[in-house]
């Protein structure tokens, strides 16, 4: 553990991904003492630019309401929303990945049909049959996003999986009279994460980007302050009241940043002799 961090913390791109996603964090948790009222209720006259009035860092929206206060509460929305559907994505795709790749044949076959089933069809396109046959309130667009996010970790897994099942500490642990269940989660699992791990800060990029364009289209939940609903508010007045609509979109820049910064540090610790190959 103490190399791994050595190798993150010797990595200035990775090391510049970690410090932005502990603002955006840090930001998120001390929103409710920054700003004790509700992100949603008017607070002054509209539109007013960012730093106009010195109690509105940020101006205000069409609506009167403070953009400064849903920039914090939005972090907290789209880091839960980002962790939340990367849970789900990552572990409906580890397995389906584990299963396809450890029992292959029709097992694999099915499974893989099943997943490519899924990829024929652009994510956004089904998150958005999802959530009009489902909902939009903001459990059903989570579940919905980590619904849609599954192929591609299940394919990671299995492949994973087909490089590892016939490794010597595999036979060893059929030889033990091990199951396949303890076999598949308490053998292979473990030297199979890492790079599942590692992909899962691209899923969570990818969600926080998904919930963003559903808001966008005013399809995502319009009772909590997410930066995507702040987006389409501003859709209006692009043209004179651009901060509006720029200010949660710098946001949603630098969280996606910094999450893939963070997932590429992780995927240099943790694969050192690849990042020597490349560089």
């Amino acid at each position: 553990m103490g190399k791994l961090l050595r190798r993150y913390l010797q990595n200035p791109a990775a090391l510049l991904g970690g410090v932005l996603l502990l603002v955006i964090i840090a930001v998120a948790l001390i929103a409710p003492l920054v700003f004790p009222r509700d992100p949603l209720s008017l607070a002054g006259r509209p539109l007013q630019w960012p730093m106009a009035n010195p109690h509105f860092w940020f101006g205000t929206d069409a609506s009167g309401r403070d953009i400064a206060a849903q920039i914090f509460y939005g972090a907290r929305v789209s880091l839960l929303i980002g962790l939340v559907a990367t849970s789900i994505a990552i572990a409906i795709g580890i397995v389906i990945g584990a299963l396809a790749g450890f029992y292959g044949g029709y097992v694999d076959e099915a499974l893989m049909r099943v997943t490519e089933a899924f990829q024929t069809l652009p994510n956004f396109l089904l998150l958005l049959v999802l959530v009009a046959v489902f909902g939009s309130d903001i459990t059903t667009v989570t579940i919905a996003i980590g619904f849609v996010s599954w192929p591609a970790p299940a394919r990671l897994t299995r492949a994973e999986f087909l490089t590892l099942r016939n490794r010597e500490f595999v036979q060893a642990c059929r030889v033990l009279g091990m199951g396949d269940r303890q076999i598949i989660f308490r053998e292979i699992l473990p030297n199979a994460l890492p790079p599942v791990i590692v992909y899962a800060s691209v899923v969570m990029a990818v969600a926080i980007l998904l919930e963003s364009a559903l808001a966008f289209l005013n399809l995502s939940d319009p009772n909590v302050a997410s930066w995507g609903n702040l987006i389409g508010s501003g859709r209006g007045v692009l043209r004179t009241q651009w901060y509006v609509s720029a200010i949660p979109g710098f946001a949603i820049l630098m969280t996606v940043l910094a999450v893939s910064l963070v997932g590429q540090g992780l995927n240099d610790a943790l694969n050192p002799r690849l990042r020597r190959t490349i560089t």
